[in-house]
């Protein structure tokens, strides 16, 4: 063959290789959209992957997807509403069969169910409600009660004194119900003198060092005489007991916290953590996962309960939370495996 002909023959089969090869990348690592035609895709739009539970909710809602032979295309905003509504966008432009939300701003996300909508996908929202939208179904826990747990934990080791409320981030719909739970224990308190709120913080975008900055704050401002916080999850919790130790503090004043990190549990065995709130995560991403699934058949789902979002009732499955405390610690996330018997105690002879 001429040198010429041998050119042409390889720039026509480059072409060809061209024209076959562009599917979707992958996205975080857990597959991409489209695939086979058949075959269900699951588009998951994370508001973030910055801290050690997400990173469990994803692996086990991809894994468990797995299972049931669909697909998970898996976006993280970075706590970007911005890049949360463009990620869902272009996943929803990819054709996925559903969509799986954990939102960012509660309020910003139902523009995302609206586009959702108006190209025919069904949206799951997951672990945090968004508001103001006709989503389609909301998997959660009990979050009111998981505030309530937290405040009763921390009454009961400190019944009288000055508190601190460290809150989730204010756009976090969880978070309002986190602290509405709290003050179901704590307003008869306040209301028979026994307990002064007085310090009561969000914290912007559950950002530890933001938490770090309000307990400073709290500090200050009252000469350090604090007899207990109750912190809204472990980072914020991480947060509040870094400022702590910096005046002596920490193992002194009670503090709660929520979502079993490693972290907080080696606080706990420690003493300078009082409680977490364990959520079986697992159930609700395995759960998550099987109900995206039936939802992009076109399966029906029945529900008992209904969480109004202040638009509609959302069809709801709420799971139950569980308070975890030194006491408790062995029975609970260590005997689930959640964490290891030495990894909770590697810092206590």
């Amino acid at each position: 063959m001429k040198k010429w002909g041998i050119v042409l023959w390889v720039a026509v089969l480059a072409m060809v290789l061209s024209a076959c090869g562009g599917g979707n990348a992958s996205t975080e690592g857990n597959g991409g959209g489209g695939g086979d035609d058949d075959k269900i895709v699951i588009g998951f739009s994370m508001d973030t992957l910055q801290e050690e539970r997400w990173e469990r909710d994803r692996d086990l809602f991809v894994e468990r997807a797995e299972e049931l032979g669909a697909e998970v295309n898996v976006q993280s905003a970075n706590s970007d509403d911005a890049k949360q509504i463009a990620q869902a966008e272009n996943l929803i432009s990819q054709g996925v069969d559903v969509l799986v939300v954990v939102p960012h701003n509660a309020d910003a996300a139902a523009a995302i169910v609206e586009k959702a909508h108006e190209a025919g996908i069904k949206v799951l929202s997951y672990d945090r409600l968004i508001k103001n939208s006709d989503v389609d179904l909301y998997v959660s826990f009990d979050n009111e009660r998981v505030g309530e747990m937290q405040a009763q934990a921390i009454v009961e080791a400190a019944p009288t004194g000055k508190y601190v409320y460290i809150g989730g981030s204010d756009t976090d719909n969880n978070a309002h119900l986190f602290k509405q739970g709290a003050f179901n224990i704590l307003q008869p308190k306040i209301d028979a003198g026994e307990i002064e709120i007085v310090y009561d913080q969000w914290t912007k975008d559950w950002n530890p060092a933001n938490a770090l900055a309000n307990m400073e704050n709290a500090l200050t401002a009252n000469n350090n005489d604090i007899d207990a916080v109750v912190a809204a999850n472990d980072g914020t919790a991480g947060g509040v007991i870094q400022a702590l130790e910096a005046q002596g503090l920490a193992g002194n004043i009670p503090v709660s916290g929520q979502d079993a990190e490693l972290a907080a549990a080696q606080r706990i065995v420690e003493g300078t953590q009082t409680m977490t709130v364990y959520k079986p995560i697992r159930d609700l991403a395995r759960n998550s996962a099987e109900l995206a699934v039936k939802m992009a058949k076109g399966e029906e789902i029945a529900t008992d309960t209904t969480v109004n979002n202040a638009k509609i009732d959302v069809p709801s499955i709420l799971l139950d939370p569980i308070a975890v405390t030194k006491d408790n610690i062995d029975d609970t996330i260590i005997a689930d495996g959640f964490h290891s018997e030495e990894d909770v105690y590697k810092n206590v002879e």
